[in-house]
């Protein structure tokens, strides 16, 4: 039996990581196998990425999505896949359309479909669309300094972006995540449980 691919795709501050752990929570406590996962990942190519992110070295923004890219096709392959073929339900913290909204802003779109163009469309993509300087604020608050996209000028266009394109993937649903944690929740197992 095929599992299932759970996306959650949102700005920088939005809430995503909370809501995917909630959710895997909440799929525990039901008995159902779910694992939480993340991109960019905690590999090799992750650390990479992440480094850059934090500015710790500069890199073109063209390779910066071709590494988003091998990391994701190294996930998929060596995490994502395997538990989908057993059945399992995944949860993943961003994928492709973070590729997008986030680097669309430096290298065109169709570059970035074509690095991204056969991997696995998600399931279910959940937005946690909150307000850009919502996500600043919670930011500096839980960090001693801000990475390469978070700037709230930044953020609005990539919110915008997302909201753009969130079409391009099936049941993406746009959450509104301005909200209490529990109510955001709410929603989402409503939705989740039902499709």
């Amino acid at each position: 039996m095929a599992g299932k691919m759970i996306v959650f795709e949102g700005l920088d501050g939005a809430g995503t990581t909370t809501q995917a752990t909630l959710l895997r929570n909440y799929f525990l406590s039901k008995g159902k196998e779910a694992f939480l996962t993340k991109e960019p990942t905690e590999g090799i190519i992750g650390g990479t990425i992440k480094a850059a992110l934090r500015k710790e070295w500069k890199t073109s923004p063209f390779t910066l999505q071709v590494l988003f890219s091998a990391d994701r096709s190294h996930h998929l392959t060596t995490e994502i896949e395997p538990l989908l073929k057993k059945g399992k339900i995944v949860i993943c913290d961003r994928y492709i359309l973070s590729s997008y909204a986030y680097g669309s802003l430096d290298v065109s779109l169709q570059i970035l479909k074509q690095l991204n163009a056969y991997f696995r469309k998600p399931n279910m993509t959940f937005f946690i669309d909150t307000q850009p300087s919502i996500c600043v604020e919670r930011m500096k608050k839980s960090r001693p300094h801000l990475e390469l996209f978070e700037e709230v000028h930044k953020l609005e266009q990539i919110r915008r972006n997302y909201l753009n394109m969130k079409n391009l993937f099936p049941e993406t649903y746009v959450i509104d995540g301005n909200r209490p944690p529990e109510e955001i929740l709410s929603e989402i197992i409503r939705i989740a449980v039902k499709s």
